[in-house]
């Protein structure tokens, strides 16, 4: 059966979604504060909204196990992390921690690989028995339990500033255990992953490759402190190492294959780009379980769902900042912020949105974050302390999108502040300036990225 809503569905499912999106912006009216990020930006055409809705639908309905009667999204897991993509992606923003110590994990995953050479295409070296990522929930019934349960505690630090001001950083702790395929005869490298926000990904793609390059000084031959250098990773569909742009390290090339293997790592969904289960051998239960391919030799997500799924992430409108006047502005260039989160650049004039100059906060190259922050995990080029500059853009509304949203690529900073004061390495000049300055200053900066 093809996987396709009918054209007549689809208008109808535009015209509800619109006046959705419209009454968001009456609500909103004033400075624009929206209560979730799943708006399309204003530039598609009306061919490429009904393209969006669609993949709006399969990216926030849940997909169910095979078989079923909904057969245009069944096929997922046995073995996955989450059942849509927004289960992750709360409302198109940030994901979260657990609240409280022993929680299950929720929107977030943990990205394990073994000992051992890195594979060409994926950048890390696959455990045999366990592959890349550990996924958290199964079909027990199928025979395909979790492969894994985990738990997050916390450790606080405290510190204080020069002057006197008390602070409090969280540093998560997660526990493995149950492994339910066989404990790792081997320590793996492990790094707790905690989905990032949607907005503008069509953009950022549409930055030249030269663009990203003219920024990079992995000597530092400026001498001033930064060193950003580029990823290079595996285009599955080029079939070639090209610059990686997408994700906390940048190890994905494009937004499709980005889209297309969220489909098969976090919710085990076969695709074009991956077309065979992430099962491993070991895992009998998972190669048994039913497919949601039905009758038909095909993926479980077709090239009309993956497309539009694709259209969806890529165009969700980057909120526009509330107006603020204060000094945190200077303060972000004069403490050199902008070293690497760069505030506006120019996309590519051969791409779709033609020249057009975006405000995303980043570089989009790696850079070492320091000790704190390292998960001493290697992908592709960037190594373990490194980490792909997060685009600002949006992250005043991280609270409002869900309170218990956190920052950086892990989300254990509580705050804007506990994020700035986890930076080390490249960043820890602009730290230690940020802490130096007085307790005015501090929160002048906060406010004038609260505005983004």
């Amino acid at each position: 059966m093809p996987r396709s809503i009918a054209l007549p569905v689809l208008a109808t499912l535009v015209l509800l979604c619109t006046a959705c999106d419209r009454e968001n912006d009456r609500e909103s009216s004033g400075p624009r504060l929206p209560s979730n990020l799943l708006q399309h930006d204003r530039a598609l055409s009306k061919q490429q909204q009904l393209t969006f809705y669609s993949g709006r639908s399969f990216a926030v309905n849940p997909w169910v196990l095979a078989p079923a009667s909904t057969t245009a999204r069944d096929g997922l897991g046995p073995l996955f992390n989450a059942r849509s993509c927004t289960a992750c992606h709360v409302n198109g923003g940030r994901g979260r921690l657990p609240a409280n110590q022993g929680e299950p994990l929720v929107s977030s995953v943990l990205r394990i690989s073994a000992q051992g050479e890195p594979s060409a295409q994926r950048g890390v070296a696959p455990h045999p028995d366990y592959g890349t990522q550990l996924q958290l929930q199964g079909t027990a019934a199928a025979g395909a339990p979790p492969e894994v349960s985990a738990h997050i505690r916390y450790r606080y630090h405290s510190g204080q500033y020069p002057d006197g001001r008390p602070y409090e950083l969280r540093e998560p702790i997660y526990r493995v255990d149950e492994w339910h395929y066989g404990e790792p005869s081997a320590p793996l490298k492990t790094s707790l992953r905690t989905a990032p926000p949607l907005i503008g990904l069509a953009s950022i793609e549409a930055i030249s490759d030269n663009t990203l390059l003219a920024y990079a000084d992995p000597n530092d031959s400026d001498g001033d402190g930064i060193s950003g250098r580029a990823n290079r990773v595996w285009s599955v569909a080029e079939k070639t190492e090209v610059i990686g742009r997408f994700g906390h390290k940048a190890g994905q090339p494009s937004l499709r294959q980005q889209t297309a293997d969220a489909f098969a790592e976090d919710m085990g969904l076969t695709n074009a780009l991956f077309p065979h289960s992430r099962c491993t051998q070991r895992q009998t239960g998972c190669h048994q379980a039913p497919s949601g391919n039905g009758t038909e030799q095909t993926v479980e997500v077709s090239d009309e769902i993956l497309d539009a799924v694709t259209l969806f992430a890529g165009h969700l409108r980057v909120p526009s900042p509330r107006p603020y006047l204060g000094s945190g502005r200077k303060l972000f260039e004069n403490l050199q912020c902008a070293a690497c989160h760069r505030h506006s650049i120019a996309t590519a004039t051969a791409s779709p949105l033609k020249g057009k100059t975006i405000d995303p906060y980043s570089d989009f190259l790696l850079h070492d974050m320091g000790d704190g922050l390292a998960d001493h995990r290697s992908e592709f080029l960037a190594n373990g302390r490194e980490w792909r500059t997060a685009p600002l853009w949006g992250i005043g509304l991280t609270k409002r999108l869900h309170p218990d949203a956190g920052y950086l690529h892990d989300g254990r900073a509580r705050s804007i502040e506990e994020a700035i004061l986890w930076h080390g390495g490249e960043a820890q000049q602009s730290r230690q300036r940020f802490m130096q300055r007085s307790a005015e200053d501090r929160q002048a900066l906060i406010d004038f990225l609260e505005s983004l």
